[in-house]
């Protein structure tokens, strides 16, 4: 035997620690130790067996003993020397070789076998176990180093991967970042899509990174209570408490493993649900959902009925209602700076999670009351959004909507049911623009507004806003230079036409005084206010205006 062939059967190294998982992270594969060039000068052939196993080590040996000095992972570099050549024999090896966990083999030909035995391939077929053949002589120990100088470096690697996960998410608790925050970052890290789950296996925050949400979360309550294989998932717990866990769907190999980063990340996010208290999560889904729907934040609707789904509020054969209340009626409205601006405090988070729990309280025991199977089908989401409440309602296929819901608003508005997600998303803004002209203490059902409606679906139509301004501006101009009233006055008009005492009552005015207001409006729009048409268009044009 050469010299730089020595046979090292008899001597222990230190190798890498095996790891509990199947891809031990920062570690090369099979595949990756057959590139060096000292084994590439070899002409490689793979006749059997995955090369997509990690190495965690090289050993050199001829020994047909070699098994009992394995741990598992290494490479077995070999010219076979002191191999059996009976076919029993050879499969006996190779089972021994494979339970010790052997990575694969690397047989040089020529020394022992001028060509590979068949026996051998079946076998390592049959345990599938990586066999690799040389045509050419190669020094063992140069491959040695350079397979060992990559498993190294990849240690290295995974070590310094390790200490910049544990600074960003140390630093992401310490600064109190949202749970949504540090799902992105976790999905940035792995380049995978990343889902934090409850206990129930619906969605809380999900971070599809590059895929669209509805394949991501498709179906997803279902694919998650099977625990696939092909998923890393770990657990979001502290002091004993569960509360869910993190998932990372397949991505590309990180250097720290997909594990390493989500147990980082539910570090930081168990200790954000500590500080949150009972109910964030619930809090943080609705606001969520429901700032996703105002905004528009998808990018299909098929995208945004996946979330919904995923999150525990169902859609598909479901009777969806929008209902929107104004907090303080018409003081509320206009003390309004952004009705974009959700409110994140504490107090108004609490007071959230209330109000949904009644809700569903309310609509679970009305429907009880018609059906009782049907009491544990009804699901709500709500969220504060400025000073209007969203509340969004999920019933079986023909539900009501029951009365008890609609007393409980103090002022506000209630659409009508819609049967898929793309006709709840078209009711919610004509809901929310209805819910803004509701007097305090009244409820509008969009059903009994078609006009509104109208405006509602017509509101982003550039000739809709052109037919209001050209009609109030007068009226606008005027009120601006006087601090005046004759807007709020033509409202009272045309909301009670043809009753101008309920109209004057309705303006907080003496009836001599709103009789001047009237012909003050008349002369400077020169219309007939007792026209009906012309009631119409002003009418139309106030609800284009709004409040």
């Amino acid at each position: 035997m050469p010299a730089d062939r020595l046979n090292f059967a008899a001597d222990r190294t230190d190798r890498p620690d095996r790891l509990p998982s199947d891809r031990d992270p920062g570690l090369p594969t099979v595949a990756d130790a057959l590139d060096v060039a000292s084994l590439q000068a070899g002409i490689p052939e793979v006749l059997a067996g995955s090369v997509d196993v990690p190495v965690r080590w090289v050993h050199v040996s001829d020994s047909d003993r070699v098994a009992a000095l394995l741990d598992g992972g290494e490479l077995l570099l070999t010219t076979g020397a002191g191999w059996p050549g009976a076919a029993d024999a050879l499969a006996r090896l190779v089972d021994e070789l494979a339970d010790a966990g052997l990575a694969g083999i690397v047989l040089e030909l020529g020394t022992r076998f001028a060509v590979v035995p068949p026996p051998l391939v079946a076998a390592c077929r049959a345990r599938d176990l990586a066999l690799v053949t040389l045509d050419r002589e190669v020094k063992f120990v140069a491959v040695t180093e350079e397979v060992h100088r990559r498993i190294i470096a990849g240690q290295v690697e995974a070590l310094q991967e390790r200490q910049r996960l544990h600074e960003l998410f140390t630093g992401l608790s310490l600064r109190g970042a949202p749970v949504e925050v540090v799902v992105r970052e976790t999905a940035r890290a792995l380049r995978a899509p990343v889902v934090l789950e409850d206990l129930a296996h619906e969605v809380v925050v999900a971070d599809p990174f590059d895929l669209a949400e509805a394949e991501v979360l498709d179906g997803w309550t279902g694919r998650s209570r099977r625990l696939p294989q092909e998923w890393t998932r770990v657990p979001v717990a502290a002091r004993g408490t569960r509360w869910g866990e993190l998932i990372a769907l397949p991505g590309p190999p990180h250097p720290a493993g997909p594990a390493t980063v989500l147990e980082q990340a539910a570090t930081a996010l168990a200790l954000s649900r500590l500080a949150d208290g009972e109910g964030a999560w619930a809090r943080l889904r609705a606001e969520g959902l429901i700032g996703a729907l105002l905004g528009e934040r998808y990018v299909t609707v098929a995208d945004i009925e996946a979330r919904l789904e995923s999150s525990g509020f169902p859609v598909r054969g479901r009777a969806l209602y929008a209902v929107v209340s104004i907090a303080g009626g018409a003081t509320a409205r206009s003390g309004r700076d952004d009705p974009h601006r959700s409110r994140r405090s504490a107090h108004d988070s609490a007071e959230n999670l209330r109000a949904s729990s009644q809700a569903v309280q309310i609509v679970a025991e009305s429907q009880a009351q018609a059906d009782p199977a049907t009491r544990a089908d009804v699901r709500t989401l709500t969220a504060d959004v400025g000073s209007e409440r969203i509340l969004l309602v999920s019933l079986p296929a023909g539900a009501r909507l029951p009365d008890p819901v609609i007393a409980e608003l103090e002022s506000g508005a209630v659409g009508d049911p819609a049967a898929t997600t793309a006709e709840l998303l078209a009711a919610i803004p004509v809901v929310r623009r209805l819910a803004r002209q509701a007097a305090p203490g009244s409820v509008l059902r969009v059903a009994d507004r078609p006009l509104a409606r109208l405006a509602a679906e017509l509101s982003g139509d550039h000739r809709l806003q052109e037919h209001s301004a050209r009609l109030l501006a007068p009226l606008i101009r005027h009120d601006d230079a006087t601090d005046g009233d004759l807007l709020r006055v033509l409202r009272a008009v045309v909301a009670h036409p043809g009753n101008r005492t309920a109209a004057a009552n309705a303006s907080h005015l003496s009836r001599s005084v709103f009789y001047q207001r009237l012909g003050l409006i008349a002369d400077l729009l020169g219309a007939d206010l007792e026209d009906g048409e012309t009631l119409s268009a002003l009418h139309l044009a106030l609800l284009a205006h709004g409040r």
